[in-house]
């Protein structure tokens, strides 16, 4: 599963961002897509990710302020950005995970800078 990210860009702190990802091709169906995030310095971490069942999560630092949207017929998903500061700042990562044969395989996608100034 090869994934294209798009957005990012640069914002002032409370300003808003889209990021979208979609598959370059015809995907198998994927079970979990989601964001992650890189700080400078930092390991990647999950930001938001999103089901077949159609149940989200989010890491508390951006409840609230993010939200993801999945359209699972398209293998496709977004997250809306509001309300940014600066240590959202860094790099996103989208996430693909398939279960097959009973184990997981994840999929990145080449990530996308965001960058908020104060």
């Amino acid at each position: 599963v090869q994934l294209q990210a798009s957005g990012g860009g640069w914002v002032q702190a409370g300003g808003s961002l889209r990021l979208s990802c979609a598959p370059s091709k015809s995907a198998p169906n994927i079970n979990i897509m989601g964001w992650y995030h890189q700080a400078p310095g930092k390991q990647r971490e999950l930001v938001a990710t999103a089901n077949n069942f159609g149940h989200i999560n989010y890491v508390d630092s951006v409840k609230g302020r993010f939200t993801l949207s999945r359209d699972s017929a398209k293998n496709t998903v977004s997250l809306e950005m509001n309300s940014l500061k600066p240590e959202d700042t860094g790099v996103y990562y989208c996430n693909a995970a398939l279960f097959h044969s009973g184990t997981w395989k994840h999929y990145w996608g080449q990530g996308t800078q965001v960058t908020v100034s104060s």
